[in-house]
């Protein structure tokens, strides 16, 4: 059974009301249509007045939701022939970033992103998307492989951040991410970077570095938490959708201030209802950009990659 978030219950009670009523029809065999016809206009205008208003705070919800695609998701929707490869050739494999060969429409990458999990065990595996240092040894490895066969990177982004554990700082979390966006400015491959989900501070950003960064609509980006910014600043996390507001997560704002180049639409309602749709969008905008990109020299792609992020966050005098 889909998860329903607290702004959708209306919704979800007139579906259900709906569905009530078709079946009380057909058992009794009489024509409850004119009435089934008016909840239904009363359920489209409910959804519009919900889903074209939602606030950032909501949005994030629905980035979170765990009926939302994850990257393997994607991965089977989108590619095929898909190769998965295990292992920083350090310390071990994480199950919390996965990584490996593809055929998208024909074009050869190499595809890889956070993985979550669906139910308590599954989660526990892939430790809720939240990856060690392992991880992003493991994705700095695989891209510099694709660079070596001249293969373009594709990368799905959905994490809270970067796992904080002692043993994960133990064996260079830091200096793990640190390290990839050293080495990811200066890779010789068209980079295509997309936030599926949640983009939580440096574990996003460790494998964010990328050409074209998109979002999807209902997905965000930030340096923390909501949850952990209303800590902060006021004590509460209560707080959080104050701090939602104030962080500017959503894509418009992020579009606006050049921190992605494009947003991905989702369907009302979110990603979760109707995968396919999305992962189509998604699809077409990654082949776009691979295009792009591949035209340009190699010089070309570090110069413009560096100066992208070199620009983030400058601050213009009037």
């Amino acid at each position: 059974m889909m998860s329903v978030l607290d702004f959708e219950k209306p919704i979800v009670e007139l579906e259900t009301k709906i569905e009530e009523l078709k079946h009380f029809g057909t058992d009794k065999n009489i024509s409850l249509d004119p009435e089934i016809k008016k909840i239904e206009e009363k359920l489209e205008k409910m959804k519009n007045e919900i889903y074209d208003r939602l606030t950032i705070w909501q949005r994030v919800q629905i980035a979170r939701h765990p009926d939302r695609p994850y990257t393997l998701d994607y991965i089977r929707m989108m590619t095929t022939d898909f190769v998965e490869l295990h292992g920083d050739r350090q310390f071990a494999d994480d199950f919390a970033f996965i990584a490996g060969f593809a055929q998208l429409n024909g074009t050869s990458v190499m595809i890889m992103g956070h993985q979550k999990g669906r139910g308590t065990q599954e989660n526990l595996m892939r430790n809720f998307g939240c990856a060690h240092p392992e991880g992003y040894r493991k994705a700095m490895r695989l891209m510099q492989l694709a660079e070596k066969f001249h293969l373009p990177i594709v990368i799905l982004i959905d994490t809270p951040g970067a796992y904080p554990g002692i043993g994960a700082e133990e064996r260079g979390q830091a200096q793990a991410i640190a390290s990839n966006l050293r080495d990811m400015t200066s890779l010789k491959t068209p980079i295509v970077a997309t936030i599926i989900g949640e983009g939580g501070s440096g574990g996003a950003l460790g494998v964010g570095v990328a050409d074209k960064v998109c979002i999807l609509q209902h997905a965000y980006y930030s340096v923390i938490s909501p949850e952990g910014c209303a800590s902060i600043l006021w004590r509460n996390s209560v707080k959080a959708p104050e701090a939602a507001e104030a962080l500017k997560i959503n894509g418009e704002h992020l579009l606006q201030f050049g921190i992605v180049d494009k947003i991905v639409a989702e369907p009302p309602g979110g990603a979760h209802k109707n995968p396919d749709l999305v992962a189509a969008g998604l699809k077409e905008t990654i082949l776009k950009y691979i295009q792009e990109l591949s035209s340009l020299s190699k010089d070309e792609l570090i110069e413009n990659r560096y100066k992208k992020f070199r620009t983030i966050g400058e601050v213009l005098k009037s």
